[in-house]
């Protein structure tokens, strides 16, 4: 595959990644934190603000493609 189509795929599936990973993590928030206190949707927000980096970092690593030699 061309490495222009590799990253451009990789640059919409990151997209696609952020979107609906902000809008699952806010919709468990809300459903689940109602009542929780401050410090508690500190933490979850700060794991699951760090936690896309993951699955974004496995669609970098494909878009770079095979090392060259």
């Amino acid at each position: 595959m061309p490495v222009r189509l590799r990253k451009f795929i990789g640059t919409i599936l990151i997209i696609v990644l952020v979107l609906l990973y902000a809008v699952v993590a806010t919709a468990i928030a809300s459903a689940t934190l109602a009542t929780s206190p401050w410090w508690v949707h500190f933490l979850y927000f700060l794991l699951s603000g760090l936690l896309w980096i993951l699955p974004a970092m496995l669609i970098i690593k494909w878009m770079a493609g095979p090392v060259q030699k």
